[in-house]
């Protein structure tokens, strides 16, 4: 009786934990896709549709092994890089600013006037 007890409890946790990772990853991809093609309407409405802000979902997202804003500055996604930088707190700005001047000069020159 207990092993059948424990053997579900543990069927259970498994089954309910597999489709969390699915959404963070399913998440992530498309996160990483607006990015890259430049869309920031479509990626404003897929973060409101979710009630999710940039300031949460930032370190939390790797694409490519870069993060939003290197990826955007690395894919010359300047509307998309745009907003992210507006979004995101000074502090994380100006951690990445050196990733983001190694890609692109125009979100440098963005990301330097947020700073100040």
């Amino acid at each position: 009786m207990k092993n059948t007890l424990l053997v579900t409890a543990i069927v259970t946790a498994s089954i309910s934990y597999i489709p969390t990772t699915l959404a963070e990853d399913n998440m992530s991809l498309r996160v990483c896709e607006y990015v890259s093609v430049n869309d920031k309407t479509r990626l404003r409405s897929f973060l409101k549709a979710r009630k999710l802000k940039v300031r949460t979902i930032f370190s939390n997202i790797r694409c490519n092994g870069q993060n939003l804003l290197e990826f955007a500055a690395s894919s010359n996604a300047l509307d998309t890089g745009e907003m992210l930088i507006g979004k995101l707190p000074v502090k994380t700005v100006a951690k990445n600013i050196d990733l983001i001047t190694k890609h692109s000069a125009h979100l440098s020159g963005i990301a330097k006037k947020r700073i100040k």
